[in-house]
């Protein structure tokens, strides 16, 4: 029968063999001993990771690379260039110049595990096929922040006064004062199309000019809006009343070409517009017949539909136009804070830790990272531990998670912890590396439905979770006291002292920390048993790191896990297995 999972017959029970698989783990997991991350590496050969550097990146990013892995800084590559060279990297850091598209991740061959994009924008990577390979990529979105609004404000104020017409003709040997005379900025309109990071800090310095500050921007908070002091409208008030337009828009199909002739045609005539986000949101062949007709008086770019612009472009040419060459983050401690943001998301993700930056993930603020880190272990343990107590040949289609919790629905993103159990889920019976990025995409290519249930507790929301379960449906059990009442593998956890825990395996409760490796035992509930397992691990040197008795009832039946730091030997499993009270046990590989 073919089933959307194979599973592997091979996992050790008391009528298999043992088969132990090792898998990369995505995030820290938590040692209850030394309290500390075990950090697992990503590489394809082992050793330290390789990071290809394709742009310039300044030297304090570079020195931090150069600590945690083999650094190649190779510029100006062909797409053929990077594509023969990637197939050999973990990594690859790139700034605004270089093209990641679907060649890039078919090269690869898998091996590629991170992207990083210097800045904020990141329109020149193919987010849909890093996502289809499995591969994070992640910006640095605040260090260049300050700089590129700074640049904004100083095209403004130079715009507004003719700062570079007027240089370069005194520079020519000419005079001409009555030609370059300005407008003011103050009790003018500013329009801020995009009220991100960038926006926002324009908005608070166009403020402090005396100008009036409206944005638009449909996912802007009007209370952070309104904190800053600026109004949010419609996109046909802003650009209707604007004196002033400044764009700090990411390039997208829904942004592409939004200034052209029709939205030129709606606006003040005599507007001025900057531009310091990407060039491609402004049709330039239009703003060209703007500019000409008078609509728009004056225009400072930074950005452009291609860079470098041809030589005679006649928009950079215009004696209306104030041009730089993409400026906006080139200020010397915002390329050093670049470099060095981009190259901490880079070996943090590398690492296998939370990536607050990535953008082809499920964004999650640092402090929810932080809150969920434990609870993020905890659900990749529990699908980790689910899956292995599938018999081999049944096929995984139908899996539910319930996170059990006294805060609201909006007050709990479970987006990370679903990834997580599918990771776990996946990894152990499939070669294919699931991470946060890839983990719907597997699950759906493989025909394994993930549905979630949130249940309300009463009680204090302190902690973001009581307890996660994990249930698959439709399978049968190597463990068949891993059956709930309605026939599902059920197995439930919960985090304690901030280490995972396993509190229930079907209808039975036990408390094991979830790590290293598990039996478990199902046997008659009768004295001496916890003494004769623990004897047999012992002889064998095992070492037991946690032993749990749950029960039905005095003298019936009752289910012993046991936490072991060692894998016990195929003749160690079978001398337990072989003790008369015990009706079933299974090793499980954490």
């Amino acid at each position: 029968m073919t089933t959307p999972l194979g599973l592997s017959s091979s996992l050790f029970s008391s009528k298999l063999s043992t088969t132990t698989t090792t898998t990369p783990s995505f995030f820290p997991v938590h040692r209850r001993e030394l309290n500390r991350r075990r950090i697992i590496i990503v590489t394809a050969g082992g050793g330290k990771p390789t990071i290809l550097v394709a742009e310039k990146l300044g030297q304090a990013g570079i020195d931090l690379l150069k600590k945690f892995a083999n650094v190649d800084c190779s510029y100006d590559l062909s797409v053929e260039e990077l594509c023969t060279k990637i197939s050999l990297c973990d990594a690859l850091i790139v700034r605004s110049g270089t093209k990641v598209g679907r060649d890039v991740f078919e090269s690869s061959r898998g091996r590629l595990k991170v992207v990083g994009r210097a800045g904020v924008g990141i329109d020149n990577v193919d987010l849909a096929a890093a996502t289809e390979y499995g591969c994070l990529v992640v910006n640095a979105p605040t260090a260049n922040t300050v700089a590129a609004a700074e640049h904004g404000i100083a095209l403004l104020t130079a715009m507004a006064r003719n700062v570079a017409q007027a240089d370069a003709s005194i520079k020519a040997g000419k005079w001409m004062r009555s030609k370059y005379v300005g407008v003011s900025l103050v009790g003018k309109t500013l329009a801020i199309l995009g009220f991100g990071k960038v926006g926002s800090e324009v908005a608070r310095r166009a403020r402090g000019l005396g100008m009036h500050v409206i944005t638009h921007d449909p996912y802007a908070p009007a209370d952070r809006a309104r904190a800053i002091g600026v109004e949010l409208v419609s996109f046909e008030v802003a650009i209707s009343t604007a004196d002033f337009i400044s764009l700090h828009l990411p390039l997208t199909a829904a942004t592409s070409k939004m200034l052209n002739d029709e939205t030129f045609a709606r606006m003040k005539r005599g507007v001025r517009i900057v531009n310091v986000a990407r060039g491609g949101v402004i049709d330039e062949d239009a703003l060209l017949r703007a500019l000409d007709s008078g609509i728009v008086a004056q225009a400072a770019l930074d950005v452009f539909t291609v860079e470098p612009p041809v030589k005679d472009n006649k928009l950079v040419l215009h004696e209306s136009v104030t041009a730089t060459p993409h400026l906006g983050a080139s200020t010397m401690e915002a390329q050093e804070g670049v470099a060095v943001e981009i190259a901490e998301a880079v070996v943090g993700a590398l690492r296998g830790e939370l990536a607050a930056t990535a953008v082809n993930a499920p964004m999650v603020s640092p402090e929810v990272l932080r809150e969920l880190k434990p609870y993020v272990v905890l659900a990749e343990k529990l699908g980790r531990l689910a899956v292995q107590l599938v018999t081999g040949g049944s096929g995984v289609d139908a899996v539910k998670v319930t996170y059990a919790s006294s805060r609201s629905p909006d007050d709990l993103d479970t987006r990370l912890l679903r990834a997580m159990v599918i990771k776990g889920l996946i990894e152990p019976i499939s070669s294919v590396f699931i991470n946060l990025v890839n983990s719907d995409y597997v699950a759906k290519q493989r025909g394994v439905k993930i549905s979630e249930e949130r249940m309300v507790l009463d009680g204090s929301p302190e902690d973001p979770i009581e307890y996660i379960t994990v249930r698959i449906a439709n399978v049968e059990s190597r463990f068949a006291s891993a059956l709930s009442e309605s026939g599902e593998i059920k197995v439930e956890g919960r985090v304690k002292q901030g280490v995972p825990s396993l509190t229930k395996v079907g209808l039975f409760g036990v408390d094991v920390s979830l790590e290293g490796s598990l039996i478990l035992c199902r046997q008659v509930d009768q004295p001496g048993m916890i003494g004769r397992v623990g004897s047999i691990l012992g002889d064998e040197n095992v070492n037991v790191s946690f032993m749990s008795v749950g029960r039905i009832a005095p003298g019936k039946q009752a289910v012993m896990a046991i936490g072991v730091d060692e894998q016990p030997s195929k003749e160690t499993l079978k001398k337990i297995g072989d003790i008369s009270a015990i009706e079933e046990f299974v090793f499980l590989k954490l």
